[in-house]
């Protein structure tokens, strides 16, 4: 688990951005304490804005947490938090403990990033993966996938035409099912093939888990910085993580291109996720609590409101890139600005 605790704290890299907004009327003397928790793929955005708030509301404090999306969703559902950090959508379920617990969440976009496939700087043998190949490597029916013979192999079963591999043992670092970025993976490259598998009648191939279990040869964690040091420190290290963070450790790792089924090995860029051309890309979400801007609830917090409209801001986009992930387009902006005021006003804030 990540635990990133800054209490009024500015931070250099927003100093330029600070200078430019304080005294401007964003600056609010807000006052207060907002708790936020989960997604540690969105944990860096929430902590610039949150430290950039702060240095325009002295007297306005904050934590931001990142164990994960599920994770965070827990503690956001049992009334803990003020806004959990989502690297996917809530689930209907989760939706449901948070009903149980008179919580609305408000899902707000804002952002959009692409998971990268990575790999040691040392290994210069993987040139492009796609979904097929992805599926030898990380999915249901790979446990005894042990090597990267073995995995070529069963693609090429499963009809890949990738030619290029590794040798020796597989080592894999990446998330768990605790984390938002491990149901993204499934949901974008994984779970059609499983299916179709199952449907087949490959009875490997049906039901829960989603990927292949976690031991020996599957290391599994909710922490990117743990991902990177364990696929970088491995020559044949493999994981997925948020593109900020392969970008911000491209000394240690390389991010394979993806080829999503039309023959086209894409690499991760703030171009190619922006435009939907890289295959696994996906939207970044905050969710705040309704009841918390609800001047007439007993889980009423002044604090929360403000800072969430900070955060929907051009400016508060512009940390969005700060933190490696790629900004909301105008009108995609202006839809998630447009469901907060609806919101807010639905309980008279």
């Amino acid at each position: 688990m990540r635990n990133t605790k800054r209490l009024g704290a500015a931070v250099i890299g927003t100093a330029v951005l600070s200078t430019s907004l304080a005294g401007s009327a964003l600056g609010q003397d807000v006052e207060g304490f907002v708790d936020i928790s989960g997604s540690s793929t969105v944990e860096p955005v929430s902590l610039l804005v949150a430290e950039e708030f702060n240095f325009m509301n002295p007297n306005w404090t904050y934590v931001v947490n990142g164990p994960g999306t599920t994770a965070g969703f827990e503690q956001f559902c049992n009334g803990e938090t003020d806004i959990s950090d989502a690297s996917r959508s809530i689930k209907d379920s989760e939706v449901e403990n948070c009903a149980a617990n008179g919580i609305s969440p408000v899902e707000l976009k804002i952002g959009i990033d692409g998971l990268a496939v990575i790999v040691s700087t040392q290994n210069d043998s993987l040139e492009c993966l796609n979904f097929t190949d992805l599926y030898a490597i990380f999915g249901k029916e790979s446990d005894d996938v042990r090597t990267w013979e073995e995995a070529a192999a069963f693609a090429a079963e499963l009809g890949s035409e990738t030619s290029s591999w590794p040798s020796g043992d597989i080592a894999i670092t990446a998330p768990g099912d605790e984390s938002g970025t491990w149901g993204s993976f499934i949901e974008i490259t994984l779970e059609d093939l499983q299916e179709a598998r199952a449907e087949a009648g490959n009875a490997a191939a049906e039901g829960e888990p989603y990927t292949r279990q976690p031991g020996d040869i599957y290391v599994a964690s909710p922490n990117d910085n743990v991902i990177i040091d364990g696929v970088g420190g491995n020559p044949n290290g493999i994981g997925f993580v948020g593109y900020a963070y392969a970008v911000n450790n491209s000394d240690r790792v390389r991010m394979i291109p993806i080829d999503g089924g039309d023959g086209q090995c894409i690499a991760p860029d703030e171009e190619t996720v922006a435009a939907n051309t890289y295959p696994i890309a996906r939207d970044l979400f905050i969710y705040p609590a309704q009841g918390r801007v609800d001047p007439a609830s007993e889980s009423y917090n002044p604090a929360l409101a403000p800072f969430v409209d900070f955060y929907l801001t051009p400016e508060g986009q512009q940390l969005v890139s700060l933190a490696g992930y790629v900004q909301l387009a105008e009108d995609a902006l202006a839809e998630t600005q447009a469901a907060w005021e609806a919101a807010k006003a639905e309980v008279g804030a």
